[in-house]
């Protein structure tokens, strides 16, 4: 330790001096400078290059498992206790938790739906069950309200939406463009807690036109939308950050979702695999929207009249 306490003091002091206020044999510095060095110290070096390089273009979202479980996939063998105790030297630390706001209003008069789903979070392929909920993000003028549709089976976000204000459109329009994007078969499963967001009659006539079958959680029963809590988690959490403006917000967001959470992130209950490899097991990716046609589907709101006997595609 003295000896690099040296090394690294050498550049500013002379060596000589150096060595008699730490109390060191200059001969022994001189001779341990020498030595080659050891293979550990030269392997712990290049790991934490590769460490610093997974958190860097995972803008520090990933914790020790996920940073240890990527490195694998780039073929470098190390342990998670390893990686771990590097991540420590090197001061790394996964973006954190933010604060909490209420956002279910329950409230309501609304009819509310069996709830069909009874926390079996499975599914044997993609478009069979979608989980829904609705969450906030910090904003400089005070707050922005993100709904989210993710699908059980792959853990893709499959529908978002974005706006200043907790509404019915918000949630409509994150489902126009899941079913937009998935062309999903009748019977899907649609699961939310009771919030009148998604008890709406217009949020009921659109599930009824796709063919959507509601399922609904158990009043204050969190557990019951367990799954998307812990979506709704993990995207506030590796976002972590205040958002200037809500344009700025929505190109961030669809940076992430669509450039990340759904393509590249390793979910550890996909044996850290990503929605992508996921679904591509079984049938080819659907593809994805750019975020101009993006931001152009959110500007007008959709027909929340529109008839019982409308097309099945949202409008």
């Amino acid at each position: 330790m003295r000896h690099q306490l040296v090394q690294s003091l050498r550049g500013r002091y002379p060596v000589q001096r150096i060595c008699e206020v730490l109390e060191v044999s200059r001969s022994g510095y001189y001779a341990r400078c020498r030595r080659p060095e050891p293979v550990r110290v030269r392997e712990d070096r290049r790991l934490k290059q590769q460490i610093l390089a997974v958190h860097t273009a995972t803008a520090g979202r990933y914790g020790t498992p996920r940073v240890e479980r990527q490195l694998r996939r780039q073929g470098i063998a190390t342990s998670r206790e390893r990686v771990a105790r590097l991540r420590r030297e090197l001061g790394l630390k996964a973006k954190g938790r933010r604060q909490f706001r209420v956002t279910t209003d329950s409230k309501h008069t609304y009819p509310i739906a069996d709830n069909r789903l009874q926390r079996r979070f499975h599914a044997r392929g993609p478009n069979e069950v979608w989980l829904g909920d609705i969450t906030y993000l910090v904003h400089g003028r005070g707050w922005l309200y993100l709904a989210l549709l993710m699908d059980v089976f792959s853990r893709r976000i499959v529908g978002w939406s974005l706006s200043d204000r907790i509404d019915e459109h918000l949630t409509m329009t994150a489902l126009r463009r899941a079913i937009d994007a998935r062309r999903p078969p009748p019977g899907l499963i649609h699961h939310t807690d009771r919030g009148a967001q998604y008890c709406g009659n217009a949020y009921r006539r659109a599930l009824d036109r796709a063919g959507l079958e509601a399922s609904m959680s158990r009043r204050g029963d969190c557990w019951d939308n367990a799954m998307a809590e812990s979506l709704i988690k993990t995207v506030k959490t590796e976002l972590g950050r205040e958002f200037l403006s809500r344009d700025l917000a929505q190109r961030q967001l669809f940076e992430y979702i669509e450039g990340f959470y759904n393509t590249r992130r390793l979910h550890s209950g996909l044996d850290y695999r990503t929605p992508a490899e996921v679904e591509r097991l079984v049938a080819p990716s659907p593809p994805s929207l750019s975020l101009e046609r993006w931001s152009k589907e959110a500007v007008a709101p959709p027909a929340l009249a529109a008839p019982a006997t409308a097309s099945p595609t949202l409008t």
